[in-house]
């Protein structure tokens, strides 16, 4: 790990958390990802080869502790109190972009933000009973995954980057991924991206109107009322 040479804790703490990549998985882990893959899922873009050498030189320190897996193959990665302590670190972080840092094109990955909803800010107690597939797809994405599928079966949800099987029930299209990006920050209405072609709804009515009511981040964002649940919740 390179040093900046300087006594300054601001420097210093540069040197563990400055390196590419180092925050995006740190947000990944304090938001409750533990696994190698869920930590990945989170960081489209990072090569599999430097997810590994972030984690080793985070797990050296002293910021993130690396367990074997109990009753199978693979680790588990646990935040340290120095890692958690970064919470407040993080959410100040967040508000600072959410002020400054403008949101363009480039940053509002499809891929990421359905990430995000579906495994933080899905609302499971609005899903529909029977299975559901929808399909996503990214049109204007340029490289791999240009689309993924939401099932859903038995209450619980999945998100996946193959076909799970079975009749498609929805098909979304995501002509313009910022707008799906500033719905999901609650900063545009659902209605405001379909008038406007930013997204297409093919299929079902019903499920169709249901749809943006399965994501807690966007409504809460637009209710003063609502309170996320912890600090590392509002990160995604």
């Amino acid at each position: 790990m390179r040093t900046y040479g300087q006594y300054c804790p601001i420097a210093r703490a540069s040197e563990l958390l400055a390196e590419r990549w180092s925050i995006i998985i740190l947000r990944n882990i304090l938001v409750g990802c533990r696994t190698f893959n869920e930590i990945a899922d989170g960081a489209p873009g990072l090569s599999r080869g430097l997810l590994s050498k972030r984690l080793r030189e985070l797990e050296r320190a002293g910021i993130l502790e690396i367990r074997a897996k109990s009753g199978g193959p693979g680790s588990t990665y646990e935040p340290t109190q120095a890692c958690k302590e970064l919470s407040e670190v993080m959410v100040a972080l967040h508000d600072w972009g959410s002020r400054w840092a403008e949101l363009r094109p480039e940053h509002a990955h499809p891929g990421v933000v359905l990430w995000a909803w579906v495994t933080f800010w899905l609302d499971r107690e609005r899903l529909p009973q029977r299975r559901v597939v929808v399909r996503f797809e990214y049109p204007r994405l340029r490289g791999p995954a240009p689309r993924g599928w939401l099932l859903i079966q038995r209450g619980e949800a999945e998100l996946c980057l193959k076909h799970p099987g079975g009749d498609e029930d929805l098909v979304v299209v995501i002509n313009a991924p910022i707008a799906f990006a500033r719905w999901h920050l609650g900063k545009i209405e659902w209605a405001e991206a379909l008038r406007s072609g930013a997204i297409e709804v093919k299929g079902s009515r019903t499920l169709a109107k249901a749809l943006p009511h399965w994501n807690r981040r966007a409504w809460a964002a637009n209710d003063p009322r609502a309170r996320f649940e912890t600090p590392a919740a509002a990160l995604v």
